[in-house]
This record gives C-alpha cells, structure tokens and sequence, in this order.
C-alpha cells in the first residue's frame, strides 16, 4: 500500500515510529487483531494489502469516532469542521461527557450503530485539548440549571464533572487542522478547510471499510473465533501500561494500571501457538517474558506528553517484546 495514513487526532503512546518494525516482524498474515486500538497508527501503517482485521478500544467516544468515520466520514468532517473557540470547547466537552455512558451501552449493544455529531465533536475536542484527561469525567465542574439557564458551575473536588483547560492554538492560533498529523494547528481558511477534511476523511473511511471496529474488553477479541480461526494471526497488543511503569495514570479517559499483567499471561500462553505472532509493548522492566521472546528497545523521544517525558526519561525505556513466531530482529550485513 502506498499510502500511509494517520490519525487525525493527538494520543499518548501511539506506535507510529515503530509502525514499520512491528509489520516487518509479522509479516504477511492473513488476520490481524489489535485490542487496544487507540489512534489506530499501527493498523494505518500497513505496509501491504488488509486482509482480515478486527479492532477494540474500550473508550467508547473513540471506538465510535473510528466506526462513524467508516460508515459516514463526510458527516463526521462536517460536525469536526470548526474554529478554535473556548467557550465551545467547554460547552462541548461537558455535552460529550454527559453522552459517553449512553453511547458506551448503544456501542456495545449494536455492532453497526454509531453517532457522527458525537464523533466530530470528539475528534475537534481533542485536537483542541491540551493534555490528557478529556472527556474522562473527573473534573470539578459540572453543567447545572441556575436561575433556568444551563451553566457550567464548579462543584469541588469529588472528580464528577469535566476540567476546563486553556485551548490548544497550535503556533499560528488560527484554526483546527486537517489532514498531516491531526486536526488542531493548521489555520486555515475558506472552502477548501472543508474540502481537504472531508477528502482526508474519505480516505481514512476506505482504509477501515472492512475493519470490524468493537468496543469493550479486550479479551473479547482474542479468542480462537476472531484470532486463529481466520489463519496465521498477528496481535498487537499496547495496553496501558503497568502499574510498575512510572508512569501518569490518568493518560487515557479509560486507564487502568493493572490490565497490562492479564494481557502478558495471555501472551505468553499463546506465544507458543505457530498460528501466532504476538508484539507486546510496554517500558522496559515492565514484563518478564519466556527467553525465546525477542525484547527489542526504541526511544520515543518526548512524544506527545513533551517535557515530562523528558523529565522522567520514559522515552527511551519503551520496549516491543515480539514472540517466538515473528520475524527475528534484522541482523546488520558484514561487509
């Protein structure tokens, strides 16, 4: 495939860097899962023609953008397409938040449901957000009626409203984006904005035409029915990280710190399987995996959470650990 795409919204942890390594190592396979989807950059870096995919968050407002974007992607650019505006990120946020559970229950009941107004609201949030923590619902300030009218009120601290946050204006404090790395920052205006979002929408949507995109645990789909059923099977595997990572543990509106241990023991104990070609990532100390499992280093530089990255040195601790039936690491050529 020819043309590698990417997410159109910022994600901590996302794999695009190391896109490349982890196809190399699987290789060509005729079924691909990726529980822990996210901003979907490994998916998207294909190097060759997609077979079988299936994919899961449990973020439900992100699970719906990608299922949207398939189904409707020119609805979706049309609700995303807007100007940086505080008082709209506020009032917008506060609206999705009050929507996820509702949406959590539809996406999960009904494979092909999805709300595009919801997924362009999302995605334009998130490119206007600065930092983690949107949508999560932990804030201090919730939508109350006062005096008849709605207002957005501070209610304390008990971490059952939304946070309000400066808006991201990129470096020319113009506009949300288009279609390089994301939607926040390139400013510009007029018709074509809308034209180059809806065009870049259109191409995401024929990528994931045929991804089955779910939403809930990621056990659900790595069970014989989805995974080797269909063939050799490659899963990648990028849970949020351990509890013994050192890691913020509010990066993601739906985090945990313990999940990443039930995903290693799976791992291990399908390792094995010939019909199996597994990547686990996590930072380096994090896993203790069998000694026939590749642990191959990378440096994330700063990513997307920029200085504290820097501070803590997370970077260069990030660690892929490929099972036995990948491809072995690419050996330098004597000369």
């Amino acid at each position: 495939m020819s043309d590698i795409l990417k997410a159109p919204f910022p994600y901590f942890g996302g794999k695009r860097k190391v896109a490349a390594e982890i196809w190399r190592r699987f290789g060509t396979v005729a079924n691909y899962v990726e529980p822990f989807f996210g901003s979907g950059a490994v998916l998207l870096a294909r190097p060759d023609e997609p077979t079988t995919e299936t994919v899961n968050d449990a973020d439900g407002l992100l699970a719906n953008f990608w299922r949207a974007l398939a189904a409707n992607p020119d609805e979706v650019a049309h609700w995303a397409d807007w100007p940086v505006s505080e008082n709209d990120l506020h009032a917008r946020h506060a609206w999705l938040v009050g929507k996820k559970d509702s949406l959590q229950a539809r996406l999960e009941g009904e494979p092909d449901y999805f709300d595009a107004k919801i997924a362009g609201w999302w995605v334009w949030g998130m490119s206007c957000w600065i930092g983690s923590e949107f949508c999560s619902g932990k804030g201090p300030w919730q939508v109350q009626v006062v005096d008849g009218v709605r207002q957005l009120v501070h209610v304390g601290d008990n971490g059952q409203g939304v946070n309000r946050k400066l808006v991201h204006v990129g470096d020319n404090g113009r506009g949300v984006n288009r279609k390089r790395e994301r939607l926040s920052g390139y400013g510009e205006t007029g018709v074509n904005a809308r034209e180059d979002l809806t065009a870049y929408f259109q191409k995401l949507a024929a990528r994931l035409r045929r991804v089955r995109v779910c939403c809930g645990d990621w056990s659900r789909v790595v069970g014989p029915s989805v995974t080797i059923k269909h063939g050799i099977t490659a899963v990648f595997l990028d849970p949020p990280y351990a509890d013994t990572a050192n890691r913020d543990s509010n990066l993601y509106r739906v985090d945990s710190e313990s999940v990443a241990h039930g995903v290693r023991e799976w791992a291990i104990e399908q390792g094995t399987n010939p019909l199996m070609r597994i990547a686990l990532a996590g930072y380096e100390g994090e896993h203790q995996m069998p000694a026939d499992w590749d642990c191959w280093a990378w440096n994330a530089g700063a990513g997307y959470s920029g200085q504290k990255d820097v501070q803590t040195g997370n970077g260069k601790r990030e660690r892929i650990w490929f099972s036995p039936h990948c491809e072995p690491e690419e050996q330098p050529k004597l000369l």
